[in-house]
């Protein structure tokens, strides 16, 4: 790679990524009333659909759903290509999809929705409305996709999700401080550009020293899972065709930890829910010295204030803040030690298959 394209690649538009984020509010509203629109036609179960990526973006929203719906609130979390073999037995023609895809072209999504439409079941896309998806579900049924996997930014396509998710619950009576939540993460993207800058020397620091192992180990649970998936498949498997293994806190001790030796970086990932419990335990491990493996990272999304935002509403936010530290920055500053543009594929998008 030349030092050309690392500079261009690093290069962070401050101005554009607030202005984004302005356009990004703006859609938040759009989801917000597609998300009323179906509260008011009703509906018997919520599919959260994706691949690779945006299947692993929905798991923080199926875990938001389920955390702060009432008992008889069905979510399900579906994989599409999966769902095109297997179908899911629950899935009726009053059921509604929710799916995204950066390229609009996802063939897995694709089919399914064809499938899906032929069921009467109504999809809904994060996606661009000329797109081949949003022209399958229609724009009126499509809001423009926020996320770029392989250029940051993807709290904001986390921000349109939980939009949609969170208005269900709130006329269902479930998360009554909706409108305070928006209120207050309306303007959010300051702080998530003041937490990349604060993070950058920790960020370049961490990749010099383990930008170039031979494998590594992360580790996640509840609210920040899905994004410990993404960031270490997407960014590092797929981007950077480093190897990784990611794992639960709460599966770590079952079999993983015998793993652990020098030599090995280990990440851990702790967020603000229930499941930091586990996520503490896994820390003690790390940190007792029994493996004199000395090479533990924690990154704790607890350490990133966000000025004015409710306590309550920090377990949403969590997965935003990871994936700033580690999707973008993180990722960015890889990618200058690897010298391994995180545009480069062998297969991905190279061929069919």
């Amino acid at each position: 790679m030349k030092e050309t394209e690392k500079i261009e690649i690093m290069h962070f538009d401050q101005e554009g990524y607030l202005e984004d984020g302005r356009n990004v509010y703006e859609a938040g509203k759009k989801m917000t009333a597609l998300a009323d629109r179906v509260h008011e036609e009703g509906y018997d179960a919520v599919f959260l659909m994706g691949v690779g990526g945006t299947w692993d973006e929905f798991m923080q929203l199926e875990y938001l759903m389920n955390k702060f719906g009432d008992k008889d609130l069905e979510v399900y979390l579906i994989h599409a290509a999966e769902w095109n073999v297997m179908g899911h037995k629950r899935m009726t023609e009053r059921s509604i999809v929710l799916t995204a895809s950066e390229s609009g072209t996802t063939p897995e999504v694709l089919e399914a929705i064809g499938k899906m439409k032929e069921m009467g079941v109504r999809v809904y896309a994060m996606t661009n409305p000329e797109g081949k998806i949003g022209q399958a579900v229609g724009a009126e049924n499509c809001v423009m996709m926020a996320s770029d996997h392989g250029a940051g930014g993807c709290e904001k396509g986390y921000y349109l999700a939980d939009c949609f998710g969170l208005r269900l619950l709130n006329r269902r009576g479930c998360f009554p401080k909706f409108d305070l939540f928006i209120e207050q993460t309306k303007d959010i993207w300051k702080d998530m550009l003041d937490i990349r800058k604060r993070f950058e020397p920790r960020a370049e620091e961490l990749a010099r020293k383990y930008a170039l192992a031979d494998y590594t180990m992360f580790i996640g649970s509840g609210a920040l899972w899905g994004e410990t998936i993404l960031y270490s498949m997407c960014l590092l498997e797929e981007m950077q065709w480093k190897r990784i293994r990611h794992i639960t806190s709460h599966d770590f001790f079952h079999g993983t930890l015998e793993l652990l030796e020098p030599g090995v970086p280990v990440f851990l990932f702790m967020g603000e829910d229930e499941c930091r419990a586990l996520d503490e335990r896994v820390r003690a491990f790390l940190t007792s010295g029994v493996t004199g493996d000395e090479d533990y990272v924690i990154i704790d999304t607890a350490e990133h204030a966000i000025p004015g935002l409710d306590d309550d509403f920090r377990v949403i936010v969590s997965p935003w803040i990871l994936s700033v530290l580690t999707t973008d920055r993180l990722a960015r500053n890889y990618e200058l030690v690897t010298k391994h543009n995180l545009k480069y594929r062998r297969y991905y998008h190279q061929f069919d298959y």
